[in-house]
């Protein structure tokens, strides 16, 4: 059997974008990744409006990609966070590879390349 007559439901190539490829998806990803936390930041850094980044972030929760977590400031009321799961930081080699694309194919000239290192405390962009 080839290639075009296998069916082509229940492919992970195909339920991966289903995941991580709405619109501001990997961009919530990409600023999780680089230590943002709370909804006010992630509208703010990003510029979407509040209802597309709230189904953005319960989408991403649900698949497991990020999680919720509680924290209280002294003297402050109870909010939550959005910190990646072990299975939203898998997709660090898949948002390197895409910047290394963008970076090579779509970047203007002369743009500043941001740089990707590893540390004790995790993968960051700079």
């Amino acid at each position: 059997m080839g290639w075009l007559e296998t069916s082509t439901e229940n492919r992970t190539v195909q339920r991966t974008p289903n995941l991580v490829g709405e619109k501001w998806s990997l961009l919530l990803v990409r600023d999780a990744m680089n230590g943002v936390r709370s909804f006010d930041d992630f509208r703010r850094h990003i510029g979407l409006s509040e209802a597309v980044l709230a189904d953005r972030l319960r989408t991403l929760v649900a698949a497991g990609i990020l999680e919720t977590v509680a924290y209280r400031e002294p003297g402050g009321r109870t909010g939550h966070e959005y910190r990646l799961t072990p299975e939203g930081w898998d997709l660090w080699p898949a948002m390197i590879a895409l910047k290394q694309w963008g970076d090579r194919c779509t970047a203007d000239p002369g743009a500043r390349r941001w740089r990707s290192v590893t540390s004790a405390a995790g993968p960051c962009v700079r």
